[in-house]
């Protein structure tokens, strides 16, 4: 199954981690421009960045938010949400407002992961 969709958003990791995560939602949730229709997804308590450097240069904020976000933040929500490492995150280059394609494929193993 491949679906497309659009960059969200791109959120630093709470608990400190070199990971981010990055929210995908459906393109026809999106105006002519890239402006986004619906209400941010995760929250009004949560920090997103465009880019590795935005995330970099608003770590120390974020960080400070983290009673915040995790008291009285209302969490994801139920879009596709991806925790993916900061070395995968610069590899692939995305930001927010890019058009993406999603593949989902059923393993060959068929085996139960324990």
């Amino acid at each position: 199954m491949k679906k497309d969709f659009i960059v969200a958003r791109i959120v630093a990791s709470q608990d400190g981690s070199p990971y981010v995560y990055v929210s995908f939602g459906d393109p026809n949730d999106y105006k002519p421009g890239g402006e986004r229709q619906q209400q941010n997804p995760f929250g009004s308590n949560v920090m997103a960045f465009t880019s590795p450097e935005d995330l970099m240069k608003n770590l120390p904020k974020a960080m400070g938010n983290i009673s915040k976000m995790m008291g009285g933040g209302s969490g994801l929500t139920d879009t596709p949400t991806f925790k993916i490492s900061m070395k995968e995150y610069e590899d692939i280059g995305i930001k927010v407002g890019d058009k993406v394609t999603i593949e989902i494929k059923k393993s060959d193993s068929g085996g139960i992961y324990t």
